[in-house]
């Protein structure tokens, strides 16, 4: 079973972490939240759920993930840096975690058309494999530029029996991939909408946390196994919604001399009206149906967000993240294109391991933080780098 933390990770009965969360939704959809509120609660303390989530983590996405020392990053930043292999799982990324974890419950729920929204594509690929699994109909919305730049996910996800609607206003990305899915929920109210981020209403942030918190909880055991501690002095991941790094971080909220850090996309740079860096440049406001930070104008209309990275193409962070960041619990750090792009490049020739895009920004933030000999640092490799080969290239 999941261990569960009380600590930052817990939001109220109206699903608020300090002032940031909430549902601010339609009344229409306040029956679907309602119930699955209901149903996840349930399901937290039901051990055959449990068991049956486990066990498909296990045996068909293929975990624990290792923990990998890298010996030749240790040895160019100082101290002991660990990678957490998330790439390794089946569909190349930690989004697997909670897909599997919410088509249990739409299972539980008598759903069987599930929704996705995706940007880099691999939620989009992580919903159609679960979907196949689970013989359910997956209608995928995804911004028109994020199709045409992630082209090897859109080509899975059909191939898995996915239907890929384009998302043709706005920017074009992940916002407005997520903005038609709501669309189309509010019209279908029988469908079933599988959030990839711990982003939108009560209680999709506290959800998505929990099933991703697999991630730090077998952080926690691999590092007691090499170091003979569970703590590392610092995790390190990469953040648009958010997902990866509340899964990363999630049991260690509670360990104060943990030092978190979140590593938002700041594209051509912060100063530059083209980055993608919400903690440092947005203000409260909602976002698709939470209160959180995000990019927007002086007459609260959102701003365009930019990233080389459609996974952290995205104007706001997760209400968790807000929270925790707004209370000095992590860490913000952000990095440009061109730094994200040479710390993919470092790490293909060093160790033979090719990230995301969205990975390579947690692995830039090495080159901007302070790193003591007797750090032990685990970053969390988010996701593998086949669909960013045409951006390498």
């Amino acid at each position: 079973m999941l261990l569960k933390t009380e600590s930052y990770t817990k939001p109220d009965d109206l699903g608020f972490y300090g002032e940031f969360g909430g549902a601010f939704i339609p009344e229409l959809l306040r029956p679907n939240v309602e119930e699955l509120d209901q149903v996840f609660m349930k399901c937290l303390s039901d051990e055959q759920f449990q068991k049956e989530y486990i066990q498909i983590l296990k045996d068909y996405v293929g975990r624990p993930t290792p923990l990998y020392h890298s010996e030749k990053l240790s040895e160019k930043y100082g101290g002991t840096i660990y990678l957490k292999r998330e790439d390794l799982n089946h569909t190349g990324a930690h989004k697997i975690n909670n897909a599997i974890g919410q088509i249990l419950l739409a299972k539980k729920m008598g759903r069987t058309k599930i929704i996705a929204e995706t940007g880099a594509g691999q939620h989009g690929v992580a919903t159609a494999t679960t979907c196949a699994l689970m013989n359910m109909e997956c209608i995928v919305f995804m911004g028109e530029i994020d199709i045409a730049r992630q082209t090897p996910n859109v080509k899975r996800m059909q191939f898995l029996g996915a239907t890929v609607i384009p998302a043709t206003s706005g920017s074009k990305t992940l916002k407005d991939a997520t903005n038609e899915a709501i669309r189309f929920w509010i019209n279908n109210p029988d469908s079933y909408y599988l959030i990839g981020s711990v982003v939108g209403p009560h209680p999709y942030p506290e959800m998505v946390a929990y099933f991703q918190s697999v991630i730090s909880q077998e952080m926690r055991e691999q590092l007691q196994q090499k170091t003979g501690s569970q703590l590392p002095t610092k995790v390190i991941a990469c953040v648009g919604g958010g997902s990866n790094a509340a899964g990363a971080f999630y049991h260690y909220y509670r360990e104060p001399e943990v030092k978190l850090i979140a590593v938002e996309a700041s594209g051509l740079g912060l100063d530059s009206g083209k980055s993608a860096a919400t903690s440092i440049l947005g203000s409260p406001g909602v976002l698709h149906g939470s209160m959180t930070l995000l990019m927007q104008d002086e007459s609260g209309q959102v701003t365009e967000p930019y990233s080389i990275s459609a996974g952290l193409d995205y104007p706001g962070i997760g209400p968790l993240h807000a929270y925790s960041i707004n209370e000095g619990r992590t860490q913000s750090v952000s990095v440009t294109d061109q730094q994200a792009l040479a710390a993919a490049k470092a790490l293909t020739r060093s160790d033979g391991i090719i990230p995301a895009l969205e990975s390579a920004h947690a692995l830039a933030a090495l080159e901007k933080i302070t790193i003591e000999s007797n750090d032990v640092i685990v970053v969390n490799l988010s996701g593998r780098g086949d669909k960013d080969m045409e951006h390498y290239l």
